[in-house]
């Protein structure tokens, strides 16, 4: 065959059209297969439009690295446990970046909870026995008419108080500014009143004093009554600062009945997962940035570049940016709800709550000595998170410097 010109749509193995558009004729040898080649070279299919190759879709691969020598990055945080605790109680999961405690709600051994589809486990009923008292059971579903439900009467809690207190004040607050620039209002036109009735010569006085001396007699009025809505306002102020001291007294009293949680300072290495110090604050979730920079000065090493935290209010405060500067370090907040980021920190906590499941202790200077046991357990024993497994961090932190 002799070279020629071909068109697009002939360079097909069948010589069909191919859907794309023409745009100029390219010179082309006297080979079909060869035409063939240089025509799928130029015109490869975009991955666009309606005709497009759509691949499937996955989530991004993370890669995940951690510091290369000891001391280089750490990973905090803060754990939360109860001053008091008997043995073989679970420890709850306690939240406090947001500044409030949020402890997971633990069911008790008796609660039994119980389902329709549990009669489906019992092997003494036959497969349409099951099915019927399955039936039966969920017959209320087929209601279309609301179910009556009895209504909660438990009280509400001390947090929901206070914002509903917060609530009202704000609106009382708002009125009272309404009120006050009514009065300034009419007071600015009283007095421009009286100002232009004196400006008057004595015949014009005589002519408009019936009507100077009714919008005196109603300002008199006005002026009273705004010294009534004064009193009530110092009566409403005493009764809302004696209504606050009511809720703190009884918030004070309902968390001594129920638990006092004591704050510990989780510090771990990023490179060899050692421990480095666990430091205990009475404080709680009153703890203050103060309070934990003023342990992290013991404790943090002097090569340290990184430190890795959750966004809590103590670690954002203008403080502890001042601690970071001054210590020459980067402090690396991770995202919110993003927990994994610091997940050597998060791994620890529940590595030492489950550890004191089986401690008891009732007073702070007992849960100190079983966190000074901890220490050297956690740091000798096998750790699955190294990079040569079966080692303990310890052992790891040693054989480092030979890797």
């Amino acid at each position: 065959m002799s070279s020629g010109w071909l068109n697009y749509a002939e360079r097909t193995p069948n010589g069909g059209k191919t859907g794309y558009r023409r745009k100029w004729r390219k010179r082309t040898t006297g080979y079909r297969w060869l035409a063939q080649t240089q025509y799928d070279a130029y015109s490869a299919r975009l991955d666009c439009g309606q005709k497009a190759v759509r691949k499937k879709k996955g989530k991004p691969r993370t890669v995940v690295r951690t510091a290369e020598r000891p001391g280089q990055a750490l990973n905090v945080d803060i754990c939360y446990v109860p001053e008091q605790h008997t043995i073989q109680e679970k420890l709850p999961a306690v939240s406090g970046s947001s500044g409030r405690l949020v402890v997971e709600r633990i069911r008790s051994q008796n609660e039994e909870v119980r389902w329709p589809g549990q009669v489906f486990a019992e092997a003494g009923l036959e497969y349409e026995e099951a099915m019927l008292l399955y039936a039966e059971a969920t017959r209320d579903r087929l209601v279309q008419s609301g179910v009556e439900r009895t209504p909660n009467l438990k009280a509400p809690s001390h947090w929901r108080q206070v914002s509903q207190a917060r609530a009202n004040r704000y609106q009382v607050l708002q009125q009272r500014k309404q009120s006050d620039l009514v009065w300034k209002r009419a007071k600015a036109q009283w007095r421009k009143t009286r100002d232009d009735f004196q400006r008057l010569s004595k015949t014009e006085r005589q002519d408009q004093k019936a009507s100077y001396e009714a919008t005196q007699q109603s300002w008199q009025l006005l002026r009273q009554q705004r010294r009534k809505n004064l009193e009530n306002r110092i009566r409403e102020n005493q009764a809302w600062h004696q209504h606050n001291q009511a809720l703190n007294t009884n918030s004070t009293s309902a968390t001594a009945e129920t638990r006092t949680w004591i704050a510990i300072l989780v510090v771990t290495d990023n490179c060899t997962r050692q421990c480095l110090g666990l430091p205990v604050f009475r404080s709680g979730s009153k703890l203050t940035s103060a309070e934990m920079i003023a342990a992290l000065q013991i404790i943090l090493p002097s090569e340290l570049q990184f430190l890795i935290s959750d966004q809590g209010t103590h670690f954002r405060s203008n403080v502890f940016s001042q601690f970071a500067e001054d210590q020459d370090f980067v402090h690396i907040p991770v995202y919110r709800h993003r927990p994994e980021t610091n997940g050597i920190a998060e791994r620890f906590v529940l590595t030492i709550k489950f550890w004191l499941r089986d401690k008891s202790w009732n007073t702070l200077a007992g849960l100190e000595n079983h966190l000074l046991d901890f220490c050297p357990y956690y740091n000798n024993r096998p750790h699955q998170g190294l990079p040569i497994p079966g080692l303990s961090p310890n052992d790891f932190a040693q054989r480092i410097w030979l890797m």
